[in-house]
């Protein structure tokens, strides 16, 4: 896995506004790389803290929080989203109100690679 793939995913992951939410298919396309929607995860697990990459708006493709429900992490990520104005149900938050649907103007302007 190369470094810049990371930092291409990062970069993506940074665009995504507070208050909404992306899967991780979603910034795998973004990012340039189709069908590596893990790798995705991966990154994130990997993110420099110094970065402050919001890990917690990807979530998975059915607006589901993919970390085990009941789990740290998952209460972590829930708060951290409902922080921010997203409702979460039961673990789950509809994309139909809180997807990121970045137009082309904001990702040429965000995306640096």
């Amino acid at each position: 896995m190369s470094a810049d793939n990371y930092q291409r995913i990062w970069q993506t992951v940074l665009a995504v506004p507070k208050g909404k939410v992306a899967s991780y298919g979603q910034i795998a396309d973004l990012a340039g790389l189709p069908g590596r929607a893990r790798l995705v995860g991966k990154a994130l697990g990997h993110a420099p803290k110094a970065m402050n990459v919001p890990w917690y708006r990807i979530i998975n493709s059915q607006g589901k929080i993919s970390l085990p429900k009941g789990s740290e992490g998952f209460e972590r990520q829930k708060n951290l989203l409902i922080d921010e104005g997203v409702v979460v149900l039961n673990g789950r938050i509809k994309l139909k109100d809180f997807a990121w649907q970045p137009d082309l103007s904001e990702l040429l302007f965000n995306l640096k690679f």
